[in-house]
C-alpha cells in the first residue's frame, strides 16, 4: 500500500465519521475510494478525506445528500483543471454562492434557536434559584 493511501479505518478516524458512514456515502455516491488494495479495502487518499470534511460539515447545516451532491458535482467541475466555457464556469460558481447563502441563513436560524435554548435554561435556573418572600 502506497504512503498516500489510508485505510477506511484512518479516514474515519481523521473526519470523526463512522466506517458506517463513510459506506454509506460511498452507496450514494458522495464519495468513492481512491483505490483498492490487493485484499479489497478501500482506500482513500487526502483529497477523499477532504471531501469527506465537506460531506461532514454540510450534515448539521441539513442539507440533503442530493444538495451535497450538487455541491460536489460544481466543485468537482471547477477543480477538473479542464477549461470550461465562462457562463458554465459562471454557473458553477452560482451554485456554489447559493450553498454559501444556504449555509450562512441556516448557521443564523442555529444561532437564534441556540440563543432561545440559553434564555430558557437560565429561566430554569433563576426558577431554581427563586424562593418566595414569607
Amino acid at each position: 500500500m502506497s504512503s498516500e493511501h489510508m485505510q477506511i479505518g484512518e479516514a474515519a478516524a481523521r473526519t470523526e465519521l463512522s466506517l458506517r458512514t463513510i459506506r454509506h456515502y460511498e452507496e450514494t455516491g458522495l464519495v468513492i475510494p481512491s483505490a483498492r488494495s490487493q485484499g479489497g479495502f478501500r482506500l482513500y487518499t487526502e483529497a477523499d478525506v477532504a471531501r469527506l470534511m465537506v460531506i461532514r460539515r454540510m450534515k448539521p447545516l441539513g442539507f440533503t445528500l442530493d444538495e451535497m451532491r450538487s455541491l460536489l458535482e460544481a466543485t468537482d467541475r471547477l477543480d477538473s483543471g479542464e477549461e470550461l466555457p465562462s457562463e458554465e464556469r459562471e454557473k458553477l460558481l452560482d451554485r456554489i454562492r447559493g450553498f454559501e447563502q444556504a449555509a450562512q441563513q441556516r448557521i443564523e436560524d442555529l444561532r437564534t434557536q441556540l440563543s432561545r435554548a440559553e434564555e430558557f435554561a437560565a429561566t430554569l435556573v433563576e426558577r431554581l434559584t427563586w424562593t418566595p418572600t414569607p
